[in-house]
């Protein structure tokens, strides 16, 4: 039997996947001690994504909330994720900002992270990784999961040899963004990467989109995974991971140990299930079995900018060509990985080919970029057909004739007008106008209005039962007189 250490990804991954990234620091702060308590091993707490849409979408200072957390799980390591070359945008980002930007988090108290490249530019990793070293940290090397015929065991055993080599990476984490790992692929996989490893612990992180990974953690906890990452019920499965309240249960039937405090779950939950209701976010999301889900493996909180963009387009009844088109330009485009920024790429372009009607008729910088090799090695080449395509756009020229830039940090710092690299992060990765209206919403709340009791609950349901209307209701000494949209 095996110890496991079970990691939370309840702020970061949870709430990115069902809350498309809109979790303030006060919907988190009231629990956020007893998340510390509860003995996970790592909490996951922030990506450069989730800082973009806290300044613009929610105007709150992301360096401020993350303040707040950290000061309130002293116990637990916070981890933040990045990819090895870009901050937020789908383009490239200086090596001398992503540098600042694992600064910056080390300076804030974040003390494990997890570094990816969906082409696995293994120096720009290991680069990053090496700062992490700088303040103390530990640092996860990521093998992005992806099921195609070019991405075999050898594949990616090849990539593990050279993240654990280096000293600077201190796990491996498989990271599965479409769910799509079972046990006949793991039984092959596991060993392959295992044998190279060097020791390192695996980690595991399977989105529960097809509703298998749940049975997939416990493989891989067979096959030697020692660190699983999971998440609070309200907050989990769907796009999200397996729950850690389904997912302690069946360790403890399968007889494995691990470090949690169970009776400190059911708080947790219950308080994300009522900020969740509150805020009209989803909750207690489960998935049904998909085969389309494992040709285009689009990660889950993708699935809602597609609708959006075909919505633009009054389109929205299309999504299930676009899904199926998403499988076939994935595949013509070399079987990128589905994650940021291929998943957002593959996607885009499938949109554009679907309401053109016209394939490849308009093709984004982000396709020639990466067709002209500026994001890295590609695993296979491009269809040939396609390819001519990509670079008979109007665009290719501009965009393969300007390679991303790499100014200094300190070519930055003039550019942007400031020596606070907190600031600098901020008016890199945000525009100035969303800046200006997050500064004038004020400090950080530490809770949020729930808006929700038992009473308010049953004048729901109440309302949503009676054709009256108006409705009059006494709680003690409180009397309401409720009147439909209809009434006189």
């Amino acid at each position: 039997m095996a110890h496991i250490h079970i990691l939370d990804t309840t702020i970061r991954d949870g709430q990115q996947a069902l809350w498309g990234m809109r979790m303030k620091a006060g919907m988190a702060l009231p629990v956020a001690p007893i998340i510390d308590r509860t003995g996970y091993s790592v909490i996951d707490t922030t990506a450069s994504s989730l800082f973009e849409v806290l300044a613009r979408s929610c105007q709150e200072n992301p360096w401020e909330g993350l303040d707040l957390l950290v000061e309130a799980m002293p116990r637990t390591p916070k981890r933040a994720g990045m990819r090895s070359n870009a901050a937020v945008t789908f383009s490239i980002t200086p090596d001398a900002l992503m540098d600042a930007w694992m600064r910056q988090l080390n300076v804030h108290g974040l003390r494990s992270f997890w570094v990816y490249d969906v082409l696995f530019n293994i120096d720009k990793m290991l680069r990053l990784a090496k700062v992490a070293k700088e303040f103390g940290s530990t640092c996860a090397g990521a093998l992005m999961f992806t099921l195609s015929p070019v991405h075999t065991d050898a594949y990616y055993a090849d990539k593990a040899k050279k993240l654990a080599a280096s000293d600077d990476i201190d796990s491996i984490l498989i990271y599965d963004t479409a769910g799509v790992l079972e046990k006949e692929r793991l039984s092959t996989l596991i060993p392959a990467i295992l044998a190279v490893s060097r020791g390192k612990p695996i980690e595991l992180h399977a989105n529960n989109i097809l509703g298998q990974s749940g049975k997939a953690y416990l493989d891989a906890v067979e096959l030697g995974v020692t660190i699983l990452h999971t998440s609070s019920r309200p907050l989990a499965n769907g796009p999200a991971v397996p729950s850690v309240q389904m997912f302690a249960h069946n360790l403890e039937v399968m007889g494995h140990t691990h470090d949690l405090n169970l009776d400190l779950l059911e708080p947790v939950a219950t308080h994300f299930e009522r900020v969740g209701r509150a805020a009209g976010y989803l909750i207690n999301q489960n998935n049904e079995y998909d085969v389309l889900a494992v040709k285009h493996q689009i990660p889950g909180g993708m699935v809602g900018t597609l609708k959006a963009n075909l919505a633009t387009h009054r389109m929205e009844h299309r999504l299930d060509e676009v899904l199926r088109e998403t499988a076939v330009v994935r595949r013509e485009l070399a079987y990128p990985g589905m994650a940021t920024p291929f998943s957002q790429i593959v996607g885009i372009q499938a949109v554009l080919n679907i309401v053109t009607g016209k394939r490849y008729s308009i093709v984004s910088d982000e396709v020639i970029a990466y067709a002209a090799g500026h994001y890295g090695e590609m695993v296979a080449p491009i269809e040939p057909n396609v390819l001519d395509k990509i670079m008979s756009n109007p665009r290719a020229k501009h965009v393969v004739a300007n390679p991303p830039e790499q100014p200094t940090i300190q070519e930055l710092r003039k550019r942007h007008g400031t020596e606070d690299d907190d600031e600098l992060l901020l008016r890199a990765l945000v525009p100035e106008a969303d800046l200006v209206r997050m500064r004038a919403a004020g400090a950080v709340r530490r809770d949020y209005p729930l808006f929700s009791s038992p009473e308010l609950e049953e004048v729901s349901r109440l309302i949503l039962a009676t054709k009256l209307p108006s409705a009059q209701l006494r709680f003690g000494e409180i009397e309401l007189e409720l009147y439909g949209s209809q009434a006189v």
